[in-house]
């Protein structure tokens, strides 16, 4: 199987197909940023470093497809992923230095990333040990002297134990009590302890004392290094729980996952992605794009581009968990640009965004298009939430047609939404169903165009309602 890192960017652009209509052009520049990556990591010391990373700025309405090309992309790509709104940086309380935090974000982000996969790869062993730790709850050793009784548990409380005596006879052999116990773990195996309570010993999770800090400008990660501090100071705690075998199992694994993965090694290959593959995706862009010779909040925006400014282009930013370098990380922004043009920016920062592209509004043709062709188009998942019902849900051509055609009508009478409209069409004409579904008995229903009708044609007429329902 090849590598999902070195993708052609055709090969890219038609994974991403899978769940994204359209925006071809969109699709192209990623694929691009993204293969160039690759190439990068081709090119020899020390020229590889020198290489900065392409950079790209979307134009389009809301809804279009530009965060889900974005998300998309990094899940292909297998990149730590952050989505922040560029003008959270203009509210009441903002401080420059807080623009860094993005890159904490990513970092933890990348973390949590890396010790799943480490978790997925030490699962099996992890199991293993959670398995032989229930049965030696169920089987407790052979007795060390004649006369013990068999079912004391390992500390001496005969309530410990849990199987019966003509479950597991009392072990005399060593050969004997090997044998036995494979036979209590093929039952185990088969469920036949699933209704049993164990009492099991957990690890609580890291606790230490509050510490709250008023932050200011430079200090929003001090707590945290406190808290990480005091947990290292306090020994974690041990807590007995009564859980069923099933229960127990599960726990005892998760607490074994994470005792075999290696905090060193996931931190550093943590930060080593943030560094070489992490995307931060810069939603509203337009809305600190300010425009020359203005006063008032437009002052406000220009400072929250300065501050993005050196994050972009490349600087060490230092959190918790050590240095990160932002110079290779992929930088994605996207507006709307309605107001103001990505000439408003900064020249400093338009020239760290050289790929421009426009994603273009969608159509009732883009709309029938994503009704059906993506894996997971909403259809689909209603389809799969039926099921669950016992309810085969279809729908006809014409019920497609019609929801694509009034979700575009009502895209041009009130608020321009792009493909977002039709999430609240689609729940607008299965609301009967969605709610009677557990009453019916198992049939077949298919949506047909007259049925759509029926649900919407009142509502989408009528301009006032349409703005509050649909």
């Amino acid at each position: 199987m090849k590598k999902i890192q070195s993708l052609t960017p055709r090969e890219t652009v038609a994974a991403l197909d899978k769940f994204i209509v359209g925006q071809s052009d969109a699709k192209r520049s990623v694929a691009i940023a993204l293969r160039n990556r690759w190439r990068r990591r081709q090119v020899q010391p020390p020229l590889r470093e020198e290489i900065a990373p392409k950079n790209i700025i979307m134009i389009g309405p809301t809804g279009v497809g530009k965060t889900e090309i974005a998300r998309r992309l990094a899940i292909l790509a297998e990149s730590p992923f952050l989505k922040v709104e560029a003008s959270k940086f203009t509210e009441v309380g903002y401080v420059g230095r807080d623009v860094e935090s993005m890159i904490r974000d990513l970092v933890e982000i990348a973390i949590n990333m890396v010790k799943g996969e480490e978790k997925k790869r030490v699962e099996g062993i992890a199991e293993a040990h959670a398995e032989d730790m229930i049965l030696d709850l169920l089987l407790p050793p052979a007795p060390d002297k004649p006369g013990s009784l068999h079912d004391a548990g390992p500390d001496g409380d005969k309530s410990f134990t849990l199987v019966s005596q003509e479950d597991t006879p009392t072990p005399v052999t060593q050969e004997h009590e090997t044998s036995t116990r494979e036979k209590i773990r093929k039952m185990l195996r088969d469920g036949k302890f699933d209704s049993r309570e164990l009492e099991v010993v957990l690890d609580e999770a890291k606790s230490a004392p509050m510490v709250e800090i008023m932050t200011t400008s430079g200090l929003e990660d001090m707590q945290s290094n406190i808290q990480d501090a005091f947990s290292k100071m306090f020994p974690r705690k041990k807590k007995e729980r009564k859980l069923k075998v099933p229960e127990a199992m599960e726990a005892l694994k998760q607490q074994e996952m994470e005792r075999l993965v290696d905090r060193d090694k996931v931190l550093k290959e943590a930060l080593r992605r943030t560094e070489e593959s992490g995307i931060i995706f810069l939603d509203e862009i337009d809305k600190i794009a300010s425009r020359h010779g203005t006063q008032g909040p437009d002052v406000s925006r220009e400072g929250v581009q300065r501050d993005l400014l050196p994050i972009v282009e490349g600087a060490t930013v230092k959190t918790k968990h050590g240095m990160v370098k932002t110079d290779h990380i992929l930088f994605i922004a996207s507006g709307a640009f309605y107001v103001s043009k990505p000439s408003d920016l900064v020249p400093e920062l338009q020239g760290r965004f050289p790929i421009r592209v426009e994603l273009h509004s969608l159509g009732k043709d883009e709309f029938v298009r994503i009704l059906t062709e993506p894996e997971n188009a909403l259809t689909k998942q209603y389809v799969a939430l039926m099921e669950t019902e016992g309810i085969s849900l279809s729908y006809d051509e014409g019920a497609i047609e019609e929801m694509a055609r009034i979700a575009v009508e009502v895209n041009e009478n009130t608020e321009e939404i792009g493909a977002r409209r039709l999430h609240t069409i689609m729940e607008r004409v299965l609301d009967d169903l969605s709610f009677d579904a557990s009453e019916k008995e198992e049939q077949t229903i298919e949506i047909t165009a007259e049925y759509v009708r029926a649900q919407l044609q009142d509502i989408a007429e009528d301009q006032d309602l349409s703005r509050f329902i649909l």
